[in-house]
């Protein structure tokens, strides 16, 4: 049985946010979409919903706190360290990738130039997190 999640994605880019938007819709998939532009806002949606996201999408290149920032503040706190991450970007730096699995994600995903292909990818991702066990932290 599929659960609804409650999902977080953190990206910069507006067209970004409105193709993952249009994938979901599209693909009628009934999760819950909270968007943040960058770090920071993120953090403070953390800190106020009074529930916590299922999984967190996450951008690389972002203004104030970066992705790896975010990531690093993330899993140095208690209670949101148990939130999957999963990095959603267009670097396929080979150091990024690395830093990121030292710091603790859930997966990296290289965002697909053909829209074809970021459907496809968008729709395995979530259907593997809503199946999957996760914590309630």
């Amino acid at each position: 049985m599929e659960k609804k999640l409650k999902v977080l994605l953190i990206e910069d880019d507006t067209i970004e946010i409105m193709k993952l938007n249009r994938t979901v819709s599209t693909l009628d998939i009934k999760h819950d979409i909270i968007e943040a532009n960058n770090g920071e806002e993120a953090l403070r949606i953390l800190k106020e919903e009074q529930s916590l996201p299922h999984i967190i999408l996450l951008d690389l290149n972002m203004p104030k706190i970066n992705g790896l920032e975010f990531l690093g503040i993330l899993k140095n706190d208690d209670t949101l360290k148990y939130i999957p991450t999963i990095i959603l970007t267009t670097s396929n730096n080979q150091k990024d990738l690395l830093e990121c699995y030292r710091i603790g994600i859930a997966g990296y995903v290289l965002k697909p130039l053909k829209y074809e292909d970021y459907v496809s990818k968008i729709e395995k991702l979530l259907a593997y997190w809503s199946i999957n066990e996760l914590i309630k932290a």
